[in-house]
């Protein structure tokens, strides 16, 4: 009874000033775990998207990134924490007569992933950057590789 209650107030607010957003129907629609709510910084610039897949053999993370180069990213793990992180500098001189112009430009980014432990052979986990795409390979251990299925004989 209470939630019908609240959500009448809201839809009232809503009916007495049209002209303006409710930050409560904004805040409460929300999807607070929608990435794409979050995906950008207050800066105006985009956090790159991440796909993360796994099969049998291994994890990967491909991070959309281009116009980058390699060097510009760090890959490292710390226990089993992967942390990706890019930090890129750019600066930029124009003279015209009188006139000087001087624009800095400075973008970054870092983002987590705390492995399964045990999971993941940390000495051959490899990553290229190649089409715009940063791709990291994370192999499984053979033990937790799921089995083959097999026929069990009966007696």
């Amino acid at each position: 009874m209470k939630e019908d209650l609240a959500m009448t107030i809201v839809k009232r607010n809503n009916q007495l000033f049209p002209s303006f957003p409710s930050m409560l129907d904004s805040f409460f629609s929300r999807d607070l775990m929608d990435w794409n709510n979050l995906n950008f910084s207050n800066t105006d610039t985009t956090i790159p998207a991440i796909n993360v897949m796994e099969d049998n053999d291994k994890f990967e993370i491909e991070v959309a990134a281009p116009g980058m180069k390699k060097d510009d990213f760090k890959v490292k793990l710390e226990n089993n924490l992967l942390t990706i992180s890019s930090e890129r500098k750019q600066e930029k001189t124009e003279n015209e007569g009188k006139y000087s112009r001087k624009e800095f430009s400075y973008q970054s980014f870092q983002r987590s992933f705390s492995l399964p432990e045990g999971h993941v052979l940390s000495d051959k986990i490899s990553a290229r950057y190649e089409n715009g795409i940063l791709s990291i390979v994370l192999p499984k251990r053979e033990e937790v590789k799921p089995l083959p299925p097999r026929e069990i004989k009966i007696n």
